[in-house]
């Protein structure tokens, strides 16, 4: 039996993979298409998506190297007689004050310098020295310059939690891409990824010229894996295992193209014998996201059904931070359908990607609501139990312990208790961290259900309340919510009720249908 091809783990580069038998999902016939179309492009994915090997090919690709290529989509159609200079420009280490970020960009155009044999009378100062850098190139090597940019964002992304840090790295970014679009006569392509899109006025001003194609659906695809990948390409590696719960836990990324799975997850999720974990998540801590959600009383529920604008989900500035579009872009938030607005343009509904995000998001955030990381594992278990039995007497017990155990100071920093939707958003985090179907602001002929939740032949329907002490099941009486549901299953209709003064559960009624 042949042996496996190695996993990519933590490799970026096109050549490594190549030479040394790793798995490569060849992209190459996007990337040939990409630089058939077009000049300059910005590309935007999360972490972790394989942006750094897209560069990487691409370097390789403009640089000639044919045997790297064979076998590939690419290799018939591709000039390989004609091969063009690389300036590769890649923001990987952390800089968090305007020194550092001057060093590291001083270091890189150094980096290139070397790497194309010329020299900069002014490395420190970026904009001047990336100009004679392209300049020099084209002249020395007769043929236009290929400026390649990972990571374009990183001073800024890196420092969203001190704004004015972030303004400087703006500032020195904009310096280096408004010199790209003046010298548009050397260059013969361009290609700038990141994580954030920031507005054309704030980072773009310099560089308006960039094609976004980070929703174009011929480029859906070009980072992350298909599920035709695992059938195909893992199959091997994956023989034997339930894809479908592989999709379930991992796929759901779209960006109006076809679905993809993270690369990190499928990699991490086969070398660690299948067990299914959060291995993206676990990469990255949405530390500010959880401050933003807490500070502005963000109704968590909205999360999964979540409509925007097209413009909303583009790009945003550093002075008015918008978490909808923050959440989208980092990865925690994906489009699950795009339609056409009434009044014209483009909307989409947004949630969250898949099972690993979800349940791992919503554990963070309970933490954040509720300051209970030590007893949130065993109330989790115990709901989950709860659901399963329908048992309504211990469902008021544990909610009343819920909430009568979140520290006081927790409250007294903010005016959060005094916000309905705090309450509704701690009760489903906890119920989304169990992975049980759930639909929030469930839509009926007479109105809207706060949560609905299945779990087998199951159906909750739950309506919360806020100092009206009885009235939560009242309303789902009076307006006849059970109705949709009727034949489905067995029906509990659960009224919440919270007295914000002792923040705590103040009543708690329920009849089963």
């Amino acid at each position: 039996m042949p042996r496996l091809k190695k996993l990519p783990i933590g490799i970026q580069t096109f050549r490594d993979i190549r030479e040394e038998n790793y798995v490569y999902v060849d992209k190459t016939d996007q990337i040939a298409n990409l630089i058939e179309n077009g000049r300059y492009y910005f590309f935007a994915r999360p972490r972790r998506f394989g942006k750094s090997l897209l560069v990487s090919t691409l370097q390789a690709l403009f640089e000639g190297h044919k045997e790297l290529f064979e076998g590939l989509a690419v290799y018939k159609q591709w000039d390989w007689n004609t091969k063009y200079p690389v300036i590769k420009i890649s923001f990987g280490g952390v800089a968090r004050n305007r020194k550092e970020m001057k060093q590291q960009v001083a270091g890189i155009l150094r980096t290139n310098h070397d790497y194309l044999e010329l020299s900069c009378q002014h490395p420190e100062e970026g904009g001047v020295c990336l100009r004679e850098l392209i300049e020099k190139t084209s002249k020395k090597y007769g043929r236009k310059v290929v400026i390649l940019v990972d990571e374009y964002d990183k001073f800024i992304v890196d420092n969203l939690d001190q704004p004015e840090i972030a303004k400087e790295g703006r500032e020195i970014l904009r310096d280096m891409y408004a010199t790209i679009k003046d010298s548009d006569e050397y260059i013969k392509f361009t290609l700038l990824t990141g994580v954030s899109k920031f507005s054309k006025v704030s980072i773009f001003s310099g560089l308006n010229n960039l094609e976004d194609i980070s929703l174009d659906p011929r480029y859906g695809s070009l980072c992350g894996y298909t599920h035709n990948d695992l059938e195909t390409i893992f199959s091997e590696h994956l023989e034997g295992v339930n894809l479908e719960q592989v999709r379930l836990w991992y796929n759901g990324y779209y960006f109006l193209g076809e679905p993809v799975y993270n690369p990190f997850d499928i990699l991490l999720f086969i070398k660690n014998s299948y067990v299914f974990d959060n291995y993206w998540f676990s990469t990255g801590t949405p530390t500010f996201l959880m401050k933003l959600i807490k500070q502005r009383n963000y109704f968590i529920p909205q999360l999964d059904n979540l409509t925007i604008s097209n413009t909303l989900i583009n790009s945003y500035d550093i002075e008015r931070l918008e978490l909808e579009p923050l959440l989208f872009q980092t990865g925690y938030l994906t489009i699950k359908k795009s339609m056409e607005a009434r009044r014209g343009g483009i909307e989409y509904v947004l949630g969250m990607p898949n099972k690993e995000v979800r349940l791992s998001f919503n554990d963070v955030l309970l933490d954040y609501l509720t300051d209970q990381p030590v007893q949130r594992i065993a109330w989790q278990n115990q709901l989950y139990d709860i659901f399963e039995k329908a048992d309504m007497a211990d469902l008021e017990r544990l909610l009343r312990a819920l909430f009568a155990g979140i520290p006081y100071n927790n409250h007294t920093r903010n005016n959060i208790s005094t916000y309905e939707g705090y309450y509704a958003s701690v009760i489903y985090a906890y119920i989304a961290s169990l992975g049980l179907e759930l639909i929030p602001e469930d839509v009926t002929n007479k109105g809207r259900i706060d949560l609905t939740i299945k779990m087998g032949s199951y159906i909750y329907l739950l309506e919360f309340k806020v100092g009206s002490e009885g009235k939560a099941l009242e309303q789902i009486k009076a307006k006849g919510y059970a109705e949709k549901y009727i034949g489905q299953g067995e029906i509990y209709l659960i009224g919440i009720d919270f007295d914000p003064e002792e923040k705590s559960v103040a009543g708690f009624e329920w009849e089963r249908v």
